[in-house]
């Protein structure tokens, strides 16, 4: 039994870290007034309808509509934070509700997965600690099928709304990040031994020991950038996996995010060290969790009628 409850915990673990399962899998209904910003903000997506606007407002699970702040995003903002010239309105279909928190780092939640077909809860939150977002919990919510790379201009107004000032620059370079890191993802799908939550978890000791070189150091050259991403990838067991083009275009990518402000914050690394201790996950508490909810004997006894069934074929 007990070499049946290790089987049956690796595959979980690999389920959870495939599917980048942290915990939330619902909207957390919004009954309380936020201590930091007065109210938690929902930024619609300036494509939608009046329809289209309250099926959204009802994914955010909202009890008090008074007690939420509600605004839409616009092609100008894509122009503003995404350097996306000539932006479009009609597209911006996606929407996200920040709640500002004390020291929880930047967590991610997709309410629609089915709906936000590129972007993972991982990119949305590595790009956004790249643009100078802290400490705040973020729900993504699309009633129909859209690719989600535009989302992050949402809370970036929400931020500012809040008078906190973002660096343009850097969140130019967060959106490149989240393209990067979601083509890359895609390009090796399906390709055996590649999860998105490792490649995810490389981007942010990459950043972390670039932030740490250039403490050292005083600066960071174009052969240390090198090294570093060479050095995490092959870490992360990432480097007979994907292409060289791949890694060509991570270093290309973090020659770019070393020359913005992000690279000395402090916010910033501290913000990198708790998602990275969100990407690694606990399997000891993921079989604790089940245990106590009586559903490991149960799971347990699937795996082994469905190990039996294929020994005695």
């Amino acid at each position: 039994m007990k070499f049946m409850n290790k089987i049956v915990a690796a595959v979980l673990a690999g389920v959870m870290a495939v599917s980048g399962f942290n915990g939330k899998a619902y909207a957390m209904p919004v009954d309380t007034i936020d201590e930091y910003w007065g109210k938690p903000v929902i930024v619609y997506g300036g494509g939608l309808s009046d329809v289209d606007l309250e099926n959204t407002y009802n994914l955010f699970n909202v009890g008090n509509r008074d007690n939420v702040n509600e605004m839409r995003v616009y092609g100008q903002d894509l122009d503003r934070y995404l350097n996306f010239v000539g932006g479009d309105t009609s597209s911006l279909i996606s929407s996200v509700m920040v709640k500002k928190t004390s020291s929880n780092g930047v967590q991610v939640n997709i309410l629609t997965p089915q709906n936000i077909t590129k972007i993972t809860q991982q990119q949305y939150a590595n790009a956004a600690i790249t643009a100078g977002v802290y400490n705040c919990e973020i729900e993504v919510a699309s009633i129909t099928r859209v690719t989600g790379e535009s989302a992050l201009t949402g809370v970036y107004k929400a931020f500012e709304a809040n008078g906190e000032t973002l660096d343009l620059e850097r969140t130019a370079v967060a959106q490149e990040e989240l393209e990067t890191t979601n083509q890359i993802a895609l390009e090796n799908e399906g390709n055996g031994g590649f999860d998105s939550t490792t490649l995810d978890a490389a981007m942010a000791e990459i950043k972390k020991e670039l932030a740490e070189a250039k403490k050292e150091n005083g600066s960071v050259d174009d052969q240390t950038i090198i090294n570093i991403v060479t050095n995490v990838i092959n870490n992360y067991n990432l480097g007979s996996i994907l292409s060289q083009e791949n890694v060509n275009r991570i270093i290309s990518l973090m020659s770019k995010y070393v020359d913005t402000s992000a690279i000395d914050s402090k916010e910033v690394l501290e913000q990198l060290k708790k998602l990275s201790k969100s990407l690694h996950i606990d399997v000891d508490a993921i079989v604790r969790d089940a245990q106590e909810s009586g559903l490991w004997a149960d799971i347990v006894r699937f795996f082994t009628n469905l190990w039996n069934s294929v020994v005695n074929r």
